[in-house]
Formats: structure tokens, sequence, C-alpha cells
């Protein structure tokens, strides 16, 4: 299970590793186009939130963490949508991503 970091402060989003490649590759992509947007997904656990968004924005820190040292598999179609409905509603929506195998 990989971990995004994010904000320096906040407890680390956990993900599974191949689903965290990905969302490296749309999330940078977007970062490097200076484009921010909101990211939405169910933390896992027993925490108070049973829904969490954040503003994902070029100047907040990030780090993502892989408990694989190996890259996983790169789907490019994935990756494709990924981009196609951020792109179209501004969020990024990892409910159906998040826990994927």
């Amino acid at each position: 299970m990989g971990r995004l970091r994010y904000d320096g402060t906040s407890d680390p989003i956990l993900i599974e590793d191949a689903t965290l490649a990905h969302l490296k590759i749309v999330i940078s992509t977007k970062l490097r186009r200076q484009e921010s947007f909101m990211m939405t997904w169910r933390p896992l656990g027993d925490g108070p939130d049973l829904r969490a968004t954040v503003w994902i924005h070029p100047a907040i820190p990030l780090q993502f963490g892989f408990d694989e040292p190996e890259q996983p598999p790169i789907d490019a179609k994935l990756i494709a949508e990924m981009m196609r409905v951020l792109n179209a509603t501004g969020e990024l929506v990892l409910d159906h991503l998040i826990n994927a195998p």
C-alpha cells in the first residue's frame, strides 16, 4: 500500500501502489501545466472523515511513497480516462480507484 503525503502535515493518503503510480502521472501532468484541481477519496481506516477532498496546487508539497521498489506497469488507457474525467469536471474522484488491485 503506497502513500500520498500532501502538504507535509496531514496523515498520508493510503493508495495501492499501482493506482498511486497512475495518480502520480496524472497529478504531475496537471501541476506541470500549472493547473490546480480537487481530489476526492474515501479514506481507509476508522478516522473521522468518511469522504475527504483536497485542493491540489503546484505550491503545496506532495510526496509519493511506494512499498514496492519496482514501478508497476502503467496502463495508458487508464491515464487517458483519468485525465479526461479530470479535465471535464475539475475533480479527480478516486472512489473506484483507491483500493484497486
